[in-house]
């Protein structure tokens, strides 16, 4: 099954706010850490084109 880079955007972008989502409704989770790794979360969503882009060539390889 083929994906588009915009389609693995979106779906990428869908995970990481689910893992936010379920990090922000548990209790046990560090307030200064959780932002922290919110910011984090966010940045990454800034190379998913380049995520795609290695995926895809390591299929051709």
């Amino acid at each position: 099954m083929e994906i588009s880079k915009e389609e693995f955007d979106d779906k990428f972008r869908e995970v990481l706010d689910s893992l936010l989502e379920g990090m922000a409704e548990n209790h046990e989770i560090d307030v200064k850490k959780f932002y922290g790794l919110a910011i984090f979360m966010e940045n990454l969503t800034f190379f998913s084109p380049v995520i795609y882009d290695l995926l895809e060539n390591a299929k051709k390889s």
